[in-house]
């Protein structure tokens, strides 16, 4: 399995509780650095709360299920 399909897999785990914000995630990119590019869709996309939800949830869960990645960023 690729990084990026390992990536996607750990996305899964992460998408069901935006999903119930109306909000989703869709991943970009993954950097040969570790940097996980993504793009936050529906309520996520403009909520204050994005970039709380982007580091506290989505990096800290894709961190734990896939330690090659570094941060996640929004693009």
């Amino acid at each position: 399995m690729t990084l990026k399909e390992r990536v996607e897999n750990a996305l899964e785990k992460v998408r069901p509780s935006l999903q119930a914000d109306g909000g989703d995630v869709q991943l970009v990119d993954v950097g040969d650095d570790g940097v996980v590019k993504v793009v936050l869709q529906g309520a996520c996309a403009g909520c204050p709360m994005s970039q709380m939800t982007l580091k506290s949830g989505i990096e800290k869960i894709l961190k734990q299920n896939v330690p090659e990645v570094t941060s996640v960023v929004s693009m």
